[in-house]
Formats: structure tokens, sequence, C-alpha cells
């Protein structure tokens, strides 16, 4: 069934049908609320309210946009408020000039998938909150740099900006930590 007759059942009294959105997208409301907070009791915490705030203002959701990413926004913006926290607060510099069209996983490694995720899931702990979400939602969620810039409320510019900048230090951490295994499991030369 399309989102939008789902939207339609829930505000026509049908409030069974809401929970299509949750089992639909609280998983990756919890990664991104996580990512923000730092604790997973927060991030429940954040997502409930989220759902809650989704469920009131449903009336509101514009077909412009997908639902995930309203909900999104919704879910960055309780996170943010909740945690108080700056997370595009960041020392790494690149210019703009620097920033080329995105292309490529920051993780490509040849190596098996639990290790792999094990791996990714250690780096993004240690990495600026900002940069682990920007990452989280480019590659795990593959969203558009569009989408997230309505999610974080960057404009796109700024997003391509700061996912290079977060793939350059994710590769960066991922070589200090896991030095030669992650170097000789990286892309395969040419």
């Amino acid at each position: 069934m399309n989102e939008q007759l789902y939207v339609k059942q829930v505000l026509s009294g049908n409030t069974s049908a809401f929970s299509y959105f949750v089992e639909t997208y609280q998983e990756m409301a919890i990664t991104i609320a996580y990512r923000i907070c730092g604790n997973l009791q927060d991030a429940e915490d954040v997502v409930q309210d989220s759902f809650v705030k989704a469920y009131r203002n449903l009336h509101s959701f514009r077909a412009d946009s997908k639902f995930s990413t309203w909900l999104y926004r919704i879910v960055y913006n309780t996170a943010v408020t909740l945690t108080k926290s700056k997370i595009w607060t960041s020392t790494h510099e690149t210019d703009m000039e620097n920033a080329v069209h995105l292309s490529g996983n920051p993780a490509d490694l040849n190596i098996e998938h639990s290790e792999q995720k094990e791996m990714v899931g250690e780096i993004l702990q240690k990495m600026p909150k900002g940069d682990a979400l920007l990452l989280t939602l480019y590659y795990m969620e593959e969203n558009p740099v569009k989408d997230i810039a309505k999610i974080t409320g960057l404009n796109e510019s700024n997003v391509k900006v700061k996912l290079f900048r977060a793939r350059k230090l994710f590769k960066e951490m991922l070589m200090q930590h896991y030095g030669e295994i992650a170097e000789d499991q990286l892309l395969p030369s040419s």
C-alpha cells in the first residue's frame, strides 16, 4: 500500500494504520537519535517523542517529500533539542573545491559482512556526532543529498562538503584504528 493511503487512513480515524510508520521507520529513527544523543535510552525516548509529534502533526505532512524525510527531520530536531548539542562543530577543514561529486562507500571492505559492520560501527561511534549522522543517512539509509539537507536543515552544498569531510575522517580513523588490516581490505587497486 502507498504511504499516502496510510496517511489518509490515519487522518480519517484509523489510528492503527500509524503502526505501519512505526514498524517501517523505527530502526533508522533510533539510529539517527543514537548518533546525536550518544546513548540508547535517550535515543529511544527521542524516537517515542518523535512518533507522537509525527502522529499529532500528520495533517501538516506534505506529499512533496517522502514520509521518511519528514519523520527523520522530526527525530533530528527532537534529538538536538534534547541534547542541546552542536553536532556541526568540527576541526576538519576542506575547501569546497575538494568536495567533488560524492562517490564510493567509505568502507568498501572485502571482509566478512559482520566484521565490516563491527568495524564501521566502532569508527562511527568515535566520530563527531554530525559526521556519523551524515554517513549513516547517506550510506546506511541511502538518502540523497537533497533529503539529507531537508532532514538536517543544512543546504545541499554544505551537506556535500560535510559528507566529503566525514568520509575523509572516517578513512583516517579506520586506518589509524585498524592499520594494515584496513589497508589490505580497502578497494582493490587497479
